[in-house]
């Protein structure tokens, strides 16, 4: 039998608040905390879901804003597990997702350095410094398996999935697993010239849904085995039950109009967790408020779980926090597990009637025993991770 994975800390940060407390608080309140761009970010014009108050660094610390936030949510997170920054002793995995980390931060030293000429290389060694899963190993001193998954906006549901393998396989006996971004120039930039942003707050699954807004912050698990809390312990009743992950390599940018990459990743993550559909109490989607893809996930989420799943998109509250996406709406699923509630789907007014799920108007109770959260990506990456409580 193999041994479960339990969930002993959690930790996150987002637009929303600045740790679980205030991300509840936020959640049942309907509190939406948008705003403009950062200024000097992006000259581009669109509502985003920044972080206002994100506490200073410290002086061991990369510059990296990305690592900031990972370092914030991992605070909470090891505190909630019951440990300290020095993890040396232990057997200790750290699994990252990210997508842009930063890396192009430091424009000017680019344009210096192509123009020749005696240029600082500092930026370079900050650069080497910043991989996300290297820099919270060397945070933390942890020894074992260090991994940062780039996989677009599915990049830290799969660091969850791949931490939670690690110990499965023995590799180490406990890995902080999760995912951080910022906002960035590259990322808005981006998203811009495909013309998926609106200019409104976004309506994950409305029918009258125009585009995204981007958000950023961070959302870190700590993942052990049964027998390492035990060892610790440290008493939990959440877990990491299953996790599927497919590439339907359909095309760069947009969802396969079938979606049978996303239900194969679902069917996969279920039966890895032992438990039929109609077991799953809600599923968090990633319900981007794009057309496509909410019509696509939407479409599989029906097809799967049936059309009276219990279904919403967080998003509304945090924006798209592109690479820290899987991990923080992972971390809010367990959170409304252990409340037993979850909010209205923010932004959604009006049904589609090309998407036959029924996403939740108003503050829903849910008393099950699991929950699914999705993720979907350029390239054709989708990922879901199914959580537990014990009854």
């Amino acid at each position: 039998m193999i041994e479960r994975i339990v969930i002993t800390g959690m930790g996150v940060i987002s637009a929303a608040g600045l740790n679980v407390p205030e991300t509840l608080d936020a959640f049942a309140a309907g509190r939406r905390n948008v705003g403009a761009v950062p200024s000097g970010v992006s000259p581009l014009d669109f509502p985003v879901f920044a972080v206002r108050d994100l506490p200073a660094q410290t002086e061991s610390s990369p510059s990296s804003r990305t690592f900031l936030l990972a370092c914030h949510a991992l605070d909470e997170a090891l505190t909630g597990a019951k440990l300290g920054r020095d993890l040396s002793a232990l057997r200790v995995g750290v699994c990252m997702g990210t997508t842009v980390a930063s890396q192009l931060n430091d424009m000017g030293f680019y344009t210096a350095f192509r123009q020749g000429g005696d240029v600082p290389m500092e930026p370079v060694e900050h650069f080497l410094k910043s991989n996300l899963a290297d820099a919270i190993a060397r945070e933390v001193r942890a020894a074992g398996p260090c991994v940062t998954v780039v996989n677009a906006c599915s990049s830290s549901a799969d660091a969850v999935g791949v931490a939670a393998d690690w110990i499965r396989a023995g590799l180490c006996d406990l890995a902080i697993a999760g995912g951080a971004d910022e906002l960035n120039r590259i990322p808005i930039c981006g998203f811009g010239s495909l013309s998926v942003f609106s200019k409104e707050l976004c309506r994950p699954y409305d029918r009258d849904r125009q585009g995204l807004n981007l958000g950023e912050g961070a959302g870190l698990l700590i993942l052990e085995s049964e027998a390492s809390a035990r060892r610790r312990g440290v008493a939990t009743s959440v877990f990491v039950a299953g996790y599927g992950a497919a590439c339907d390599a359909h095309h760069l940018t947009a969802p396969r109009p079938d979606g049978s990459g996303l239900e194969t990743a679902l069917r996969t993550s279920l039966a890895e967790a032992g438990i039929q559909p109609q077991d799953v109490a809600f599923v968090n989607a990633h319900g981007t408020a794009t057309r496509d893809n909410d019509k696509v996930e939407g479409s599989v989420l029906a097809r799967v779980f049936g059309p009276d799943i219990k279904v919403l998109s967080t998003k509304g509250f945090t924006g798209h926090t592109l690479g820290a996406a899987g991990a923080l709406e992972a971390a809010f699923s367990v959170m409304a597990l252990l409340s037993g509630w979850i909010p209205a789907s923010p932004g959604f007014v009006n049904r589609d009637d090309e998407i036959p799920i029924g996403v939740v108007r108003e503050r829903t109770t849910v008393t099950g025993r699991y929950a699914v959260s999705t993720s979907l990506a350029f390239g054709g990456n989708n990922a879901a991770l199914v959580l537990g409580r014990d009854g």
